[in-house]
């Protein structure tokens, strides 16, 4: 360290000459570049009856609805899917609309799919690899009947998306009923978010849903290619599920006929098991896989049937040899499916059930009846009321699968951001309050007491100049989504959280986004104008620097002088981010200050004269000294004699 310093000290004399003045880069859409200032507005859509200027949705706000009935039926055997559903479509729109979109997501594993022709490369994250393909299964939906209403219609598909052009044009206020008949084989391995694994299937994106219709794009009808995740509506479920009578199944919603599924003793153990923290074993490792002692009956098939209410999805998991746990939570059942293959999940629920808990009590409360978690071959994937979670090697990443998974409940399952265009605001926002409670479970460990710095200690790997992209580019043309769609705007939310806002401030503003949005379709320009309306502070500078560009930090002191019988610190932004400043003043007596300087100090211009209140001579200064910033030269951090 005392090597470190000399050397510091020594670059001083160099530094204190004062740096060329620092580059304010543009924002996509912005003439110019170089010399415009940190703190000019962003050119954001004007606020109106529909989207305020305030952040929230106007008097005009509208958006459609979406209601599902389906029935399916799952033959292992042939590991077939086959279903019939009526999509029950509202149009709330002031428009007419003379053709609807939908998604045939499991085209993906089609060959006529952009994912197959492409040939994509699977997506690294640390330890986990996501190959969004289908790993070379020739699969594909297959369409039997497609009708709108009482009439036949002949869908136009282009790989994951279908056109559906209507007899009339759908009216404002308007509804229309659409039935599909399909089927599918489940591949092994699909796109990284669905498939089967012996007899154990996890089922996802797996029939035909609606596209949104919003006032900012219209039709949603961007692909699915498999880095961008989904943009839904919000609407009613009843799905009826039928399956050989041996399976048990988890899925979103409220199971309406247990008395069918379930046995008496399950039944009882449920109910004991809604008002207890510690988990009750439903099913237990020496019943698992015996239908004869967890299933009402042991041949022919079961149906089991669901019901959810303001939710975007609909998803489940079934396989015949589960061990399931549960416990409660303010009326919420927590439910961990696991195969006895699994035995460290037997810690699951109680991971699960904290992690509900503390989201719940910090941003919103949890509104849905169940939470389910099913250990499988995905390595993590979220649905309303449901999640697939892999075994995980060790407590701390499957504490943090789990959480994870979990986490999506409110973003963005409740707040219903688009993933296509966005995955800083559903994947970045996730991974932030992950953090947070990754340190709650694990405090006091090195693993806990450090987590929330992991978004920091990865800067200088990712955010390599001339590399790195703007978070604001799409998922599918990200060269390092880890960076751009989970840990960076992890690393952003911690900063303005705690370095610009301070996290009373901060939690305020976050929480009323999630409340005003629940339900809702918010953009990016909705979530930057209410953070701005309930902190009381313009941020456009604040998210210019993270989100539209790829502005780097380097915060300097330049000198420190007598002047005017006082002394001064001049201080400088030799980078193209812009943050407040924090400083450690050391004076001749060895006693030390602590200074911060909020972000108006560059209102000026990139150099700022500190004066420093103390008659007692300035030995040292050191800015960022707890380093909680990712200032990218350390070097003209440290000034002194």
């Amino acid at each position: 360290m005392s090597g470190r310093l000399a050397a510091l000290l020594l670059l001083s004399v160099a530094l204190a000459a004062g740096p060329a003045a620092a580059q304010a880069p543009s924002s996509p859409g912005e003439p110019g570049g170089g010399t415009l200032s940190p703190f000019r507005p962003l050119a954001l859509p004007a606020g109106n009856l529909l989207r305020t200027g305030s952040g929230r949705p106007g008097s005009r706000y509208w958006q459609q609805r979406a209601d599902y009935r389906i029935q399916a039926t799952l033959d292992p055997e042939r590991h077939e899917l086959r279903g019939r559903e009526t999509i029950h479509y509202v149009n709330r729109s002031p428009d007419r609309l003379p053709y609807l979109w939908l998604f045939l997501e499991q085209n993906i594993c089609g060959p006529t799919s952009i994912t197959e022709k492409l040939d994509q490369p699977p997506l690294v994250f640390l330890g986990s690899t996501f190959d969004f393909s289908c790993k070379g299964f020739p699969g594909g939906l297959e369409l039997d009947e497609v009708r709108v209403g009482l009439t036949e219609v002949t869908p136009v598909i282009y790989g994951t998306t279908m056109r559906l052009d209507l007899p009339r044009a759908l009216a404002p206020g308007a509804l229309v009923d659409i039935t599909l008949a399909w089927r599918f084989t489940v591949p092994d391995y699909g796109a990284g978010r669905m498939g089967r694994d012996g007899t154990l299937y996890v089922i996802g994106q797996w029939y035909p849903r609606m596209a949104v219709y919003d006032d900012v794009r219209g039709w949603n009808h961007d692909p699915y290619i498999g880095g961008g995740e989904f943009y839904l509506e919000y609407g009613r479920f009843d799905v009826s599920l039928t399956l050989p009578s041996t399976y048990i199944v988890g899925a979103t919603g409220t199971l309406v006929n247990p008395e069918q599924v379930l046995t008496a003793a399950q039944r009882a153990r449920l109910a004991r098991a809604r008002s207890s923290r510690e988990p009750v074993a439903i099913i237990s490792a020496e019943e698992a896989g015996h239908a004869d002692r967890t299933r009402p009956a042991s041949t022919g098939s079961l149906t089991w049937r669901f019901t959810a209410d303001s939710v975007r999805d609909f998803a489940f998991g079934a396989a015949p040899d589960f061990r399931w746990d549960a416990s409660g939570y303010q009326g919420a059942m927590v439910h961990t499916l696991y195969r006895p293959s699994a035995p460290e999940w037997e810690e699951a629920n109680r991971m699960v059930r904290e992690g509900l808990q503390y989201y719940s009590e910090q941003w919103y409360p949890y509104p849905y009846p169940h939470m389910t978690s099913i250990e499988g071959p995905i390595e993590g994937m979220e649905y309303p009321m449901i999640t697939f979670d892999p075994r995980s090697p060790s407590r701390e990443d499957r504490q943090w699968v789990l959480a994870h998974e979990l986490g999506h409940q409110w973003v963005p399952m409740i707040v219903g951001s688009n993933e296509r265009l966005y995955p800083w605001m559903d994947e970045g926002f996730n991974t932030f309050i992950d953090l947070a409670n990754a340190a709650k479970y694990f405090a006091g460990t090195a693993y806990g007491d450090s987590i929330e710095v992991h978004p920091l200690h990865l800067y200088a790997d990712h955010a390599a100049p001339g590399q790195e992209q703007p978070l604001i580019l799409r998922p599918v043309e990200s060269k390092d989504l880890f960076w751009t769609g989970y840990q960076k705007p992890a690393l952003m939310m911690q900063t303005l959280r705690y370095e610009v806002l301070g996290k009373e401030r901060f939690d305020r503003a976050f929480r009323e986004y999630i409340r005003t949005w629940a339900y809702k379709h918010p953009t990016p320009a909705d979530f930057f104008r209410l953070m701005r309306d309930v902190s009381g502070m313009d941020l456009d500078w604040f998210w210019r620097d993270w989100i539209y560009t790829t502005a780097r930090l380097d915060q300097a002191v330049d000198s420190v002088a007598t002047a005017d019988g006082g002394q001064k610190v001049v201080l400088s932004n030799r980078g193209s981010m812009t943050l407040p400043l924090e400083m450690e003043l050391t004076y001749d007596d060895g006693s030390t200050e602590r200074i911060t300087l909020p972000v108006e100090m560059w209102n000026l211009g990139p150099r700022f004269a500190y004066r420093v209140r103390s008659a007692k001579p300035v030995r040292k200064v050191t800015v960022d000294p707890r380093q909680a910033l990712p200032d990218t030269d350390r070097s003209n951090n440290v000034f002194g004699r």
